[in-house]
């Protein structure tokens, strides 16, 4: 059995608790709990809990109550009896949300009946939680989407800044490990370091080359959960980067991040001294975190998701837009299309940059790729895949083609290679040009084919339907605002 069968039936095993009042997100919560105790086993680190927790010995308890209290006695206090670090801030406050043993015992009985081994691929246990976590953010109902960034463009984002083996890269706002771990992946793909390196570096690589910063407890927890299932122990701060907690993650080789939407709760600014321009848009203060932790020494580079409004930005904005530019070389802005997050409606973009050795004048022309105008709506109908990148990856490394990317790319900006493309999407503008500008980045855009030409408009019902469903969104936009204030 794959991993999406796999995954597909554990999911489907939420229909059991809807009798007892439990959720999306807190059935991934119980899941993630008796998911550890099962795959501790599959994967060979089961001798990091308890004995008496362990998964042999809960299967085998035959009187319902007992399981249950067997359960809920593991949930509090294996937190203090194992060893491991990770193990122990998984279930950090763990509590089930189960009310009726019988429903723990159908958990039980189903996951021990899977057919874990099929396949003979022990990172496939990695992939089934993965495919949980992106059905968990795809149900509107969990609220998990805030913090779940697609695959495709996870994947796409990592291989253009082609980590290395025996750098250290990190996330500030990691919800639930998707950078890291994709970095991983990449970077066994790409070196088999599982293999082919000695014990010092394939230890770092999975205990301290990548780490991630998470506010939220639950997302915490899953991202814990996440990066143990595919190898890694690496650590995972459940803390704020906004804070002065922040100040000390610094001196990256690189950095891959999403960062949360919206405002600080109640319009505060940060709480850290060190920035230049405190102000209460979060994403452009993770901004401005992002660049200074990346080190001086050369080669040390970024690559953030964000919205389109720190683009625009006057004021602060404008003044982090320039400092950005001074300290690095802003290579590349790729305009993502609308709809491939689950808060609809949200324009964002991908920033690509490069913390240079001096303070000023480093980005002399910026290439921006429009992959926003005249593209398909993205959904159900439409699925957002790798195939969408296409042109951009074509585009980003100067002729080299999305198949062969992965091994082929080292992460150089070739400006010679970049102006030989042809793509009406791919256009690079000066530094002067953006200085003219009022150094908006709100720049790239091409000529929007459905009103230029007067033929092709849409049937008036169609327009409508869009039109309502740009007013949905923008009253989904108000709503985050409103829930962070609150």
């Amino acid at each position: 059995m794959g991993a999406e069968q796999i995954a597909a039936k554990l999911w489907n095993l939420c229909n059991v608790l809807r009798d007892d009042g439990v959720t999306y997100h807190q059935y991934l919560n119980e899941l993630t709990f008796i998911l550890f105790i099962k795959l501790s086993e599959i994967k060979g680190f089961e001798d990091q809990l308890p004995e008496e927790y362990r998964w042999s010995k809960l299967k085998n308890i035959k009187d319902n109550k007992e399981l249950f209290d067997t359960y809920r006695e593991l949930l509090a206090t294996v937190s203090s009896k194992s060893d491991n670090v990770n193990i122990r801030e998984i279930f950090t406050n763990a509590n089930t949300t189960l009310r009726k043993p019988v429903n723990l015992r159908t958990l039980v009985s189903a996951i021990d009946e899977l057919d874990w081994y099929e396949e003979h691929d022990r990172d496939m246990m990695g992939d089934i939680y993965e495919d949980l976590l992106e059905r968990n953010a795809g149900e509107k109902k969990s609220g998990a989407g805030q913090y779940f960034t697609p695959r495709p463009l996870i994947n796409v984002m990592v291989e253009l800044v082609a980590p290395k083996l025996g750098e250290r890269w990190n996330d500030p706002a990691c919800g639930t490990f998707g950078f890291p771990i994709s970095i991983n992946q990449y970077l066994l793909h790409k070196y088999d370091y599982k293999y082919s390196v000695s014990d010092k570096v394939r230890s770092f690589q999975e205990n301290e080359a990548l780490s991630g910063v998470e506010l939220v407890q639950d997302a915490h927890r899953l991202a814990l959960m996440n990066a143990k299932l595919h190898g890694l122990d690496s650590t995972i701060y459940l803390n704020d980067t906004l804070t002065e907690f922040g100040k000390g993650l610094k001196g990256f080789d690189g950095v891959l991040a999403n960062p949360p939407f919206g405002t600080k709760k109640g319009g505060e600014r940060p709480t850290r001294d060190d920035f230049t321009y405190p102000t209460s848009n979060k994403q452009l203060n993770f901004l401005q975190h992002i660049y200074r932790s990346l080190h001086k020494k050369g080669g040390a580079r970024a690559a953030v998701v964000l919205p389109d409004n720190v683009l625009f930005e006057d004021g602060d904005g404008a003044k982090i837009r320039r400092d950005l530019m001074d300290k690095c070389n802003l290579h590349t802005i790729l305009r993502l299309p609308t709809g491939i997050f689950y808060a609809q409606g949200v324009k964002t973009n991908v920033l690509f940059f490069e913390r240079a050795t001096t303070e000023t004048g480093n980005t002399q022309q910026i290439w921006f790729y429009d992959m926003r105008t005249n593209m398909p709506t993205y959904g159900k109908r439409t699925p957002f895949n790798r195939s969408a990148f296409d042109g951009f990856i074509k585009a980003y490394t100067g002729g080299i083609t999305t198949d062969k990317v992965q091994l082929e790319y080292d992460g150089t900006i070739d400006q010679t290679k970049r102006a030989a493309i042809t793509d009406e999407r791919w256009q690079c503008i000066t530094r002067e040009q953006i200085a003219a500008k009022n150094d908006s980045l709100d720049l790239g855009l091409i000529a929007d084919s459905s009103l230029n030409n007067g033929d092709a408009l849409a049937d008036p019902i169609d327009i409508a339907k869009e039109t309502a469903n740009e007013l949905k969104s923008i009253l989904g936009e108000l709503e985050m605002i409103i829930q962070e204030l609150k």
